[in-house]
């Protein structure tokens, strides 16, 4: 694009989550902003790490997904409530479901995660999510009903014993005070693969106080409407077909990605590959962060398999600090400057483990239990989007204690 051209055009950030919409705000503020649009389908934004506290109604919903016109009045970014079709990295422009054809001057793909299927069959059709607040409603209903049947040996079962499949079995436990057997399947050889030691060991205390039954070292064969086939562990090759209620899917989230002309090859997960400044390889235009992105940590070994090698957690810490990166190196490829690469500094580990409860892991502290739960929620009240929200948040939370 033409110098002029590129002046006018504003910076677009594709995707209003955690990591777009920090970007986005911390874009725009300063008195060298640039021009700044988010692009984002939905009326309300999502603090997905707190959609557990709103499953159990610790939490309110307009506290974890306040609307965008909200968050954004008064903060210099503009907002076109719409999906993207695609992105053209020739023309620099993107298009959208109503037909807009809309440039830009740089881009930033924060599209989020969706869950990965690994060609399972049956996993797409019977299977529940749990990444929005439909989600959320599905699985209150399903609670709602499982407590008030009086059928023996109900069932659940959670596919994927990362982080998010430990929350919410720790929650659905609690929450169903025995109505149903919790089955929590993992494919590895154990749960929470990268945590740390000390919240590993939490979790699995708490997870054997509540009587979930986890299943480490299972392949999932195939899901049907009402069971779920198992390779165990200890007989491969056999199989073993659980009946169940419902089984919810947390076995892998990949990214989500506009189309993109000319086309850009992306990782088996359907992320793009970016360089350390966060630069989508092969569009120096374009930016990726969060589920979106491949990114390689900065201790990485350069030159080796594109798909080897250690990668960046997909976390909301890392894409918070991956949003100050882009924003940054934004600004300084607008001055001409060179970029600075991406490095993430591990703040510690959090996790909920029920209500009320959790574990945490950094600053040289380690933490379980109540005080852990009200420290966590303390943390993430600072991760809130807009000063406003934090301030009517925190409010409501003293009032509770009062």
């Amino acid at each position: 694009m033409p110098p002029a051209q590129a002046e006018q055009a504003p910076v677009v950030v594709v995707g209003g989550g955690f990591g777009g919409l920090s970007a986005a705000l911390q874009l725009a503020r300063g008195p060298e902003a640039p021009p700044v649009l988010l692009i984002e389908p939905q009326g309300h934004f999502l603090f997905l790490p707190l959609l557990y506290e709103c499953l159990s109604g610790e939490l309110q919903r307009w506290e974890i997904a306040p609307r965008y016109s909200t968050l954004l009045a008064g903060s210099g970014v503009a907002w076109l409530r719409q999906r993207v079709q695609g992105i053209n990295t020739s023309s620099s422009t993107v298009s959208t479901e109503d037909g807009r054809q809309l440039r830009y001057s740089q881009l930033v793909v924060a599209t989020g995660g969706r869950s990965l299927s690994f060609g399972i069959p049956g996993v797409a059709e019977h299977s529940l999510g749990f990444r929005s607040l439909a989600d959320v409603d599905r699985l209150q209903g399903l609670i709602e009903r499982l407590r008030l049947r009086s059928k023996p040996l109900q069932r659940l079962v959670i596919v994927g014993a990362g982080a998010s499949g430990v929350e919410l079995a720790c929650k659905l436990a609690d929450l169903l005070e025995g109505a149903a057997v919790i089955e929590l399947i993992e494919q590895g050889p154990d749960l929470l693969a990268g945590s740390k030691a000390f919240n590993r060991d939490q979790a699995r205390a708490a997870l054997l106080r509540r009587d979930v039954r986890l299943r480490c070292g299972t392949r999932v064969l195939a899901l049907e409407a009402n069971a779920i086939t198992l390779e165990p562990a200890a007989s491969p090759g056999g199989c073993e077909q659980l009946g169940c209620e419902a089984v919810i899917w947390t076995g892998g989230v990949g990214g989500s990605v506009p189309q993109l002309t000319p086309h850009l090859p992306l990782d088996p997960r359907g992320r793009l590959r970016v360089s350390p400044e966060l630069q989508v390889i092969g569009a120096p235009g374009l930016f990726a962060i969060g589920d979106a992105a491949r990114s390689a940590m900065a201790s990485a070994e350069p030159g080796g398999d594109p798909d080897g090698g250690n990668l960046n957690p997909a976390t909301a810490q890392v894409a918070y600090q991956q949003a100050q990166q882009v924003a940054s190196n934004l600004r300084r490829l607008r001055r001409g400057e060179p970029l600075e690469p991406f490095v993430w500094n591990d703040l510690g580990e959090m996790l909920g483990l029920g209500v009320g409860q959790a574990t945490l892991t950094g600053m040289g502290m380690t933490l379980a239990g109540p005080a852990a739960y009200q420290l966590r929620r303390l943390a993430y009240l600072a991760r809130l989007p807009g000063l406003q929200h934090q301030l009517k948040v925190a409010g409501g939370w003293l009032a509770a204690w009062l």
